[in-house]
């Protein structure tokens, strides 16, 4: 039932990019962001009054903290949408995972927690192939004018790894998930409707506002499911099968919008996708206390 509610929930993720690509042709990132934000504070706000979840928290800034950097991958991640081929937007910001490892072997590696550097060989190994995964796939963005947009989409997945680390200081804190969620969706809401105060505010017509709501419902049911595989298994599992949402990316994109990748495009995405799931099992054995991770 673990790996039923992984692969859902990268399917609804995935789901979620498509109606983000169809609105991102008339709303700009900082209005999708918004919106967004403000489906999520409505369903996560109805779901901490059902779980009798309080909105008070005792480590405010924590949460400040968090939405800073989280709101920061969302909007990067939005635009990446918007100016990539899906499966390629989707790619990059699941680099997260290798930007975890990355981290996590920095950080023990600066404060002498590894007993035995050299240990680490294959974690290294492994997140050497990531990176060469994003030169292949930035290649053809290069070639296509969409370097910018590369880069923003990698960056989404290197600010993801930070959210998803103070994601996981809050769980130790004791905060519960649905508050956290809450305060995100908040920070969302507000940073996007400040920025629209100098980017503007495009006008609302239909059919194209109508992508706006399913944005904001799939990527709260997204994270209910991901949240239930998380908790139902062995992380592992549901770590690797996220993976599946690039699938899911690349099979909308080849037959809603006509993306084609170059061989170097696909190769690339594939070393990702290995060197994600490798990096994962690795740190999952040898690192301490490895970070759930949330959308």
């Amino acid at each position: 039932m673990q790996a039923s509610w992984m692969v859902l929930a990268s399917l609804l993720f995935a789901t979620m990019s498509v109606c983000i690509k169809y609105a991102s042709a008339h709303f700009d990132t900082f209005e999708l962001v918004c919106y967004r934000g403000a489906i999520g504070v409505l369903i996560m706000g109805a779901l901490c009054r059902k779980q009798g979840v309080p909105l008070a928290t005792p480590v405010p800034m924590m949460h400040v903290w968090r939405t800073v950097v989280g709101v920061t991958s969302l909007a990067a991640w939005f635009y990446a949408i918007a100016h990539l081929p899906l499966a390629t937007a989707m790619t990059l910001n699941y680099m997260s995972g290798i930007w975890v490892a990355v981290f996590l072997i920095g950080s023990t590696l600066v404060m002498g927690k590894l007993q035995d550097a050299s240990k680490q060989g294959p974690m290294v190994l492994t997140l050497l192939a990531g990176f060469a995964g994003v030169v292949l796939i930035l290649r053809p963005t290069i070639e296509q004018n969409q370097l910018f947009a590369g880069l923003i989409g990698l960056m989404s997945g290197l600010v993801s790894a930070l959210a998803y680390m103070q994601v996981a200081a809050l769980g130790r804190m004791g905060e519960p998930e649905a508050r956290t969620v809450f305060y995100f969706s908040l920070g969302a809401c507000v940073t996007g409707a400040l920025c629209m105060l100098f980017t503007g505010v495009s006008a609302w017509t239909w059919p194209e506002a109508l992508w706006l709501l399913p944005i904001g419902v799939l990527a709260a049911l997204g994270q209910l499911c991901m949240t239930w595989a998380y908790t139902s298994g062995a992380t592992l599992v549901a770590a690797n099968l996220q993976y599946s949402g690039i699938v899911f990316s690349a099979l909308y994109g080849l037959f809603l919008f006509g993306d084609t990748l170059s061989v170097l495009g696909w190769s690339g995405m594939g070393l990702i996708i290995a060197s994600g799931i490798a990096a994962t099992a690795l740190r999952n054995r040898s690192l301490p206390n490895p970070p759930a991770e949330e959308y």
